[in-house]
């Protein structure tokens, strides 16, 4: 996607080939920064503390942190330290275990002279694959929404409301859940996207609206609390979300309000899409309450916001009690049941096993 003039995705090989380069999205919208990630620690850190976020991009991430450690010391001993490391930094985005283990189980086999170059090339086509899976997911979602668009008084926008950033920053490039909608609006459809700000991280009023002010998109800036009354009063034609972790059967871990949104949702018959790439299905777990791991994140995010001060610096101040403690789970879990349907690179499924299942056979066994 563009940010003024130019092409980003999120990340990519730095000029020498080893360090890589990323958006770190810690300071958006206020400030577009690009870091370059150079030690193996750097790249967990970019993950823990969220410089980088979003299931797919998180694996993608350290596929190529586990690269670059390669060109350092590729040892199995090495190899396996590395990739714990990694994998130890978010533990509910299934993606990220996901991208270690194919590497791993392609790099064990290797001579440590040949590990390097193919973990480097499986990583950028793990990041190719990204980006090809959500032009797919945006194609199958465009059809939902010309469908809803030609249920519509002509010229009438559909409002679609999405929830934290499942957009081209937490993706290598389009997003998941925004995918449909940039391709929606390419094609003149009118749009209008509620942006739910999701606090405590607020990645909707950080993230989403600077994504969707700088493609051109209709949108306007919601409180977490207000989809509901939007829904009740005809103002929103569909959900649209992403997700960290789906279960074989359907259940969806997303980030902490997605489960309210589908509540609304189903009580106001509008229709609540999942955009789910085929790597975020966890085809291990079949019961997403009991078996996905919720992240607890720091006190201090629930406590604290970021923002700009009148004299236009950075800074963070803090909102409640000083002797107030907070709890912070970083996701919940949407049972099946919610769920409209769930819509991936090989098009749209019930969110049943039956249903991930007709369009994966080959996850079957």
């Amino acid at each position: 996607m563009k940010v003024g003039d130019r092409h980003y995705t999120t990340i990519g090989l730095n000029a020498d080939g080893r360090a890589v380069d990323i958006i770190d999205q810690r300071w958006l919208p206020h400030e577009f920064r690009v870091v370059t990630l150079d030690r193996l620690d750097a790249f967990a850190q970019a993950i823990a503390e969220m410089w980088v976020r979003g299931a797919p991009l998180i694996g993608v991430t350290a596929a190529y942190g586990l690269a670059f450690r390669m060109t350092e010391d590729a040892s199995d001993t090495a190899l396996e330290a590395a990739a714990d490391l990694l994998q130890s930094t978010r533990p509910t985005a299934v993606n990220l275990r996901w991208a270690l283990d194919d590497l791993r189980g392609r790099l064990r086999p290797l001579p440590p002279a040949e590990r390097a170059a193919a973990a480097y090339a499986r990583a950028a086509a793990i990041a190719a694959e990204d980006v090809e899976i959500n032009r797919a997911i945006g194609r199958h979602g465009l059809e939902i929404i010309r469908r809803i668009a030609a249920a519509k008084p002509a010229g009438a926008p559909v409002n679609i409301l999405t929830h934290c950033n499942a957009g081209w920053l937490a993706t290598v490039d389009y997003g998941t859940a925004t995918a449909p909608i940039y391709l929606a609006h390419e094609a003149g459809i009118p749009i209008h996207v509620w942006v739910d700000e999701t606090r405590p991280r607020n990645q909707g009023a950080q993230l989403t609206a600077w994504e969707m002010a700088g493609q051109g998109v209709s949108h306007r800036l919601i409180v977490d609390n207000a989809g509901g009354h939007l829904m009740q009063h005809g103002q929103v034609d569909m959900v649209i979300v992403g997700t960290d972790r789906t279960t074989a059967t359907g259940d969806v871990c997303n980030k902490i309000g997605t489960y309210l949104k589908a509540l609304a949702a189903h009580d106001n018959q509008v229709p609540f899409y999942v955009a789910l790439p085929s790597p975020t299905i966890d085809w291990s777990l079949s019961d997403g309450l009991g078996e996905i791991p919720i992240e607890e994140r720091a006190e201090a995010e629930v406590s604290e916001v970021q923002g700009r001060d009148p004299a236009g610096a950075l800074t963070r101040v803090r909102i409640s009690p000083e002797a107030t403690p907070a709890a912070n789970p970083a996701f919940d879990v949407t049972p099946a049941r919610l769920v409209t349907g769930l819509i991936t690179e090989r098009g749209l499924a019930p969110a049943t096993r039956a249903g991930l299942a007709s369009l994966f056979p080959e996850r079957q066994c």
